[in-house]
């Protein structure tokens, strides 16, 4: 059952986050879909301006429509992901996703207020609901990069202001996160006392983690075992996530880690298997180790096991 992130965001608010998956193909959807299930969790289907145009967004937005068929039991929104104005009043108009994201961060904060103002209003005006987001994430993710030099916390004392004029329903906020696999060096982590103050500002308002992968290093160990390079990945501390919840972060992106289960997957297989060239065996391993991903996810970010409540909540 499709809903607005609304409603997840009242149920979860400073009690646990949801986590926010993005996806590109079937086998990607199944795996979420059943991991989910297996945890009992609601969840949100992200969808990229790059999934968009990987094949096309009918393909995409009927894989999904599918999966909700076969897995009547789930509680999910659809969620545009980094999406730009032209791409948010697309998807706002095809009747099929709940929320959308207006990434207006990198323009000065008038211009973001601007933008993200004008998103709102067309989104509200259809029942759907509107994240933006304030501050600058370092780091590499499809369309969206910022260098480390650019990259800027949010500033605790614009949020109000902005939640104000804008009249978006939830904020993505820059406190030490970045996109990519390569996030963290030494000791360091994320800003708490930047959240603390944020939520002070806005008590009660759900806020939202970009950039928030774990990059589990058992992961990059196996790829790099089956051939990968991936040197020096390291990513968000899980044991953070239920600290974040608690100071007002209901929503928690994952894209990397996802990746990384499918990278790890695919050449862990062909090292083993080189005389295969048939896709399907390697699909079905792939959906299970990725619901098995999803599923233990969840228990990390808190919410496991709350799908029967949240399904009361929202029949209110």
């Amino acid at each position: 059952m499709i809903v607005t992130t609304k409603k997840l965001f009242e149920h979860a608010y400073g009690k646990y986050a949801i986590g926010a998956y993005n996806v590109n193909n079937a086998e990607q959807i199944v795996g979420l879909f059943r991991g989910n299930l297996d945890s009992k969790a609601p969840f949100i289907v992200q969808i990229s301006k790059g999934a968009r145009s990987y094949t096309s967004t009918i393909m995409l937005e009927g894989l999904i429509r599918a999966a909700d068929a076969m897995f009547p039991e789930a509680i999910f929104a659809v969620h545009l992901d980094h999406g730009d104005e032209k791409t948010c009043y697309d998807c706002i108009n095809s009747g099929f996703y709940s929320s959308v994201m207006i990434d207006a961060s990198a323009e000065p904060f008038d211009e973001n207020v601007a933008i993200s103002k004008r998103v709102a209003d067309a989104a509200h005006a259809k029942g759907l609901v509107v994240e933006a987001e304030l501050g600058k994430l370092g780091g590499v993710e499809e369309h969206v990069s910022v260098n480390e030099a650019d990259a800027k916390l949010t500033d605790p004392d614009s949020v109000k202001e902005f939640v104000d004029k804008t009249g978006v329903d939830s904020l993505a906020v820059a406190i030490g996160t970045s996109h990519g696999a390569f996030k963290f060096s030494g000791s360091q982590s994320l800003h708490f006392d930047v959240l603390a103050e944020i939520q002070k500002r806005v008590p009660g308002f759900p806020l939202v983690m970009h950039g928030s992968s774990s990059v589990p290093q058992d992961e990059v160990e196996r790829i790099n075992a089956a051939g990968g390079k991936l040197l020096g990945a390291k990513g968000v501390d899980a044991t953070q996530f239920l600290p974040a919840a608690k100071l007002g972060v209901t929503k928690i992106n994952i894209d990397t880690d996802g990746r990384l289960v499918w990278t790890r997957v695919h050449r862990e297989y062909f090292r083993d298997h080189p005389e295969n060239f048939d896709l399907r065996p390697i699909g079905k391993v792939f959906m299970d180790e990725y619901a098995k991903f999803i599923a233990n996810k969840n228990v990390l970010l808190g919410s496991a096991g709350q799908l029967d409540d949240v399904r009361r909540f929202v029949a209110k």
